[in-house]
């Protein structure tokens, strides 16, 4: 048997036996995580930008307009 023939069906013996598959349930509340972990540092980044500002175009935010007020 060739080389490739044995590590391909040694790769698939290594998936079928020894590999440990999450249940359903399992991989459900690992996507809840994932999804709310992600929608929490998509909140971070959104009010680091509302505050920080953009510097393209006029909005410089809330931080910007506040140094103009003083300067």
């Amino acid at each position: 048997m060739s080389k490739f023939g044995e590590y391909v069906k040694s790769s698939y013996d290594e998936l079928v036996h020894k590999v440990s598959w999450p249940t359903f349930k399992e991989l459900q509340s690992s996507a809840v995580v994932v999804a709310v972990a992600s929608i929490i540092i998509a909140l971070i980044v959104f009010v680091m930008d509302i505050v920080f500002g953009v510097q393209s175009g006029s909005w410089k935010g809330l931080l910007g307009n506040f140094y103009n007020l003083l300067g």
